[in-house]
């Protein structure tokens, strides 16, 4: 039998690479997921292969070398930038005797930890549960035995099949109550439509700069912080653009690389408001040295939840931090591609309102031009 050693906030981080482009950024990426969650990084252990070892993803020479620095570090976790199966998971957790985490798993705790709203919290415990779905199957071994001993012979199940029940129970319920809370947000959704404002949702790779351009937009207070997906909870408020335009402005949550599909589905009630948007603002963060990434991961994640077709402009933030002079660029037929501006001072903000207002007077006369 083999029960799953405690876990703790000390980590040996992994990160391994196989022939990405973009290996550094990856390096960075993963270390501040762990500051995000609140995990303290003693020792970081590189490498590179060009597949994973089926058995333990790593390789047994790289193994070893992450229990040494898991002795010498004093560390009580290993966290991999990478996801790993529930026997690759399973087997070294038994070598390290520590708990081991994997990306996905990483960013869900960090989803757990940030959901504030009822519906924010309903849609980050599917995704774990879904996720844990996937570790029952052909997860730990202990869990398949029968059980036994006075009060607890079953009715003739394995402990695995009841967890599978109660898991499924329990999702049901949630799903259930998500489906709700979609059908609230439509409502809301069409009431907004009849008043005929530009429905326009924010969204772009997490820690570009969307909260603090939506309070800039919306001079309301919603939380800001220099750490990865301090956003989860879509909010949504009216402004009033330039030439008296009503606008409703959404912020959502933020995009990453290899986001977990779970966790794309669980927040479908969430992410529906960028479906349905009239236009989305893709905020870049212009500093970033990989930005180009960056927009093409959130591509992605548009495309996989249907909204690729809603119009798009890139609106490049913290121009403050690069040199970049704010203003607009316009193609050669004079419609808007991309906005320069910096949410933190603010410089660029009146380009970017007058293109909003602009955008909702092109969309009035195309609904006018449609009722008659």
């Amino acid at each position: 039998m083999f029960d799953r050693p405690g876990g703790g906030d000390r980590a040996v981080l992994v990160n391994l690479d196989f022939g990405s482009v973009d290996f550094a950024e990856s390096q960075e990426e993963i270390r501040r997921l762990a500051q995000s969650a609140g995990i303290e990084a003693l020792a970081t252990i590189k490498g590179k292969r060009q597949r994973p070892d089926a058995a333990t993803f790593a390789g047994s020479g790289k193994v070893d070398e992450i229990a040494d620095a898991l002795q010498s570090a004093g560390a009580s976790l290993v966290l991999f930038n990478h996801d790993l199966s529930p026997a690759q998971q399973r087997n070294l957790e038994k070598r390290f005797d520590c708990r081991v985490v994997d990306r996905s798993s990483l960013i869900l705790d960090i989803f757990a930890q940030r959901a504030r709203s009822h519906e924010g919290k309903l849609q980050v415990e599917l995704a774990q549960l879904e996720h844990l779905a996937t570790r029952l199957v052909r997860g730990w071994t202990h869990l398949e035995r029968q059980k036994g001993g006075i009060g607890l012979r079953g009715p003739g199940e394995t402990q695995l099949e009841t967890d599978r029940q109660l898991l499924r129970k329990r999702v049901k319920v949630l799903k259930d109550k998500l489906a709700t809370a979609l059908r609230q947000r439509q409502t809301q959704r069409r009431a907004r439509q009849r008043g005929q404002g530009l429905s326009v949702s924010l969204v772009g790779y997490t820690n570009a700069g969307k909260s603090t351009l939506f309070n800039r937009l919306t001079r309301s207070e919603t939380y800001v912080a220099d750490q990865l997906f301090a956003t989860l909870d879509t909010t949504s408020r009216r402004i009033s653009g330039a030439g008296g335009a009503s606008i409703i402005m959404s912020d959502t949550v933020g995009f990453i690389r290899d986001l977990p599909h779970t966790l794309v589905a669980a927040f479908s009630a969430t992410l529906e408001e960028t479906v349905r948007a009239d236009l989305l603002l893709h905020v870049v963060d212009a500093a970033s040295p990989a930005r180009d990434d960056q927009i093409a991961e959130v591509n992605k994640v548009l495309v996989e939840i249907g909204a690729d077709s809603v119009p798009q402009v890139m609106v490049f933030n913290k121009i403050d931090a690069t040199g970049l002079q704010p203003g607009v660029d316009r193609d050669e037929y004079g419609k808007i591609g991309t906005v320069r501006i910096s949410a933190k001072t603010g410089a660029g903000i009146e380009f970017l309102r007058s293109m909003l207002a602009e955008l909702h007077e092109t969309q009035h006369s195309a609904v006018g031009v449609a009722a008659a």
